[in-house]
C-alpha cells in the first residue's frame, strides 16, 4: 500500500473513531447551572477551577464540551458554575461555585 494512502486510512480511521464517541453524563452534572455572570456568584464559594479537555492544543470538542464541563463542576462539589473562557454553550474554562 502507497504510503500516502495508507495514512489517509490512517487519519480516516481515527476521525471516525472520534466521531464516535460519546460523552456520558455524571449524576447530578444535569443540575449543575452554567453562567458567564459574575453577578450571579456573588454570594457563593469557590470550590475549584474547570477547563474543559481541549481535543488538539488550544480546541475543545463543541458537541462535547458543556457535558464535559457540567461533569467536572459536579466533581468538585458545584452547583453553579462560571464560564470565564468560551461560551455558556461551549465553556472552555471556568469556576465552579457552591451557592446552596
Amino acid at each position: 500500500m502507497p504510503r500516502y494512502l495508507a495514512g489517509f486510512v490512517a487519519a480516516a480511521s481515527a476521525t471516525l473513531i472520534v466521531g464516535c464517541a460519546t460523552v456520558v453524563v455524571a449524576p447530578g452534572a444535569d443540575k449543575v447551572r452554567l453562567t458567564g455572570n459574575a453577578a450571579d456568584v456573588t454570594t457563593c464559594k469557590a470550590v475549584g477551577n474547570i477547563k474543559t479537555p481541549e481535543v488538539s492544543p488550544g480546541l475543545v470538542n463543541g458537541f462535547f464540551a458543556e457535558k464535559q464541563f457540567r461533569n467536572l463542576a459536579v466533581g468538585l462539589g458545584s452547583d453553579v458554575a462560571l464560564v470565564t473562557e468560551g461560551t455558556v454553550s461551549v465553556p472552555v474554562a471556568g469556576i465552579g461555585y457552591r451557592c446552596s
